[in-house]
């Protein structure tokens, strides 16, 4: 078994230097529970989907964590939240830095729950599936543009790469546990074929604006449902959306957000692709490579413990940029192609934009499917690679 070391290790344990509680978030086997245990080897381990310790925690959480007087690793809190209240309790009591620490694999679940009864007292990051820059830092991925199509298929996930699991099995065995843990407990269960489809679907609309009423009929549900199921599907680190940047600008801009996966491997999976050479002529290829781009300046973000929202930029007349990054000192614009070679008309988007949005616009980048970046005067060309290479805290 492969030891991949993570980007976010450093901002983990700084912040558990200034809270008495730490949570880390993010999809099921990300590696939230090796990262912690690996980060904090002297703190118990508890694991609360086990059942006979759930069943402990949920009846009696104040003797339940009496037996961790110095703290603890308790993972998967959104099995047992009755113990977040008290651990407000003891952090309020014994506010020693870097106490407790929490994971958990459900945003609704967790989230609303921490800011409640942990509002000030712990720091909350996400951690995604591996990145290409872990990857190859581990010496497993060869930054080529020949093996873009292999990575794509493969996705993040760390069993993946650390225990050479054939993304096939390990895929379909992810989205057949997810169904059965995570969902089954939300939705009606008549609806559990429907919901399959959708996810289905909606891996099909990677990279697209996305129109909740044409899937629903597409599925044979409401609106309604669209927009519930988006909700779980978001809140269990499945797929994000990432919204339109609006600002006035005498432009009319498009509302609707855009989709994509929190795993291209696993939108791959869903779309029925399983070799190279079916994935180098899909329809989609090109969207799932922006969808891979779009993860990795994700995945720099929270792996520096950074929250700041992604957007994107359309207008009406379909004047596009893939990504937009707001700050105070401004406007950061990324463009993503396919294509592994480098040519003027790729850089038509970015000039147009730029020029709308005048002196907002602090740097610009092209990130393409080809080896070699390019130091250009107003553009910074990125191959796929180091696409979240510029982000920085």
């Amino acid at each position: 078994m492969k030891n991949i070391e993570r980007q976010a290790l450093g901002v983990l344990l700084q912040r558990a230097t200034l809270y008495p509680v730490v949570t880390v978030l993010g999809p099921r086997q990300s590696g939230k529970t090796t990262l912690c245990r690996m980060t904090f080897p002297d703190k118990p381990y508890v694991n609360l989907e086990q059942p006979d310790v759930r069943e402990f925690a949920q009846q009696d959480p104040k003797a339940f964590l009496a037996q961790f007087p110095d703290g603890a690793v308790l993972d998967e809190i959104q099995n047992v939240p009755a113990l977040l209240s008290w651990i407000q309790v003891l952090t309020d009591a014994d506010p020693r830095k870097g106490r407790f620490v929490l994971t958990g694999s459900h945003q609704l679940q967790v989230s609303a729950q921490v800011t409640q009864s942990l509002a000030g007292r712990t720091a909350v990051l996400e951690l995604l599936p591996l990145s290409l820059s872990e990857l190859a830092a581990a010496a497993i991925f060869v930054p080529e543009c020949a093996n873009v199509n292999r990575w794509m298929l493969q996705g993040g996930y760390p069993r993946i790469h650390a225990q050479e699991m054939p993304p096939e099995v390990m895929l379909s065995d992810y989205f057949a546990t997810y169904v059965e843990r995570d969902v089954r407990q939300l939705i009606n269960l008549r609806h559990l074929r429907e919901f399959g489809q959708c996810v289905r679907l909606l891996a099909g609309r990677t990279g697209q604006l996305l129109n909740q009423s044409s899937l629903g009929n597409e599925v044979g549900v409401s609106s309604n449902t669209i927009t519930q199921w988006l909700s779980i599907l978001e809140a269990s680190f499945l797929v994000f959306s990432l919204a339109p940047w609006s600002v006035n600008i005498g432009k009319r801009l498009v509302k609707s957000p855009k989709i994509y996966f929190y795993d291209v491997g696993l939108a791959c999976w869903l779309l029925g692709i399983k070799t190279v050479e079916q994935l180098q002529h899909h329809p989609l290829r090109g969207a799932l490579f922006e969808n891979l781009v779009v993860l990795e300046v994700l995945k720099s973000l929270r792996n520096q413990g950074l929250r700041d929202p992604l957007y994107f930029f359309r207008d009406s007349n379909g004047l596009e940029i893939d990504l937009l990054l707001e700050r105070a000192d401004g406007i950061e614009l990324v463009e993503i192609k396919a294509s592994q070679t480098v040519a003027a008309p790729l850089f038509k988007n970015l000039r147009t934009v730029s020029a709308l949005l005048g002196e907002r616009v602090k740097s610009q980048y092209l990130v393409y499917g080809g080896d070699v970046g390019q130091a250009r005067t107003e553009v910074g060309v990125l191959p796929y690679w180091q696409a979240g290479s510029w982000v920085s805290s």
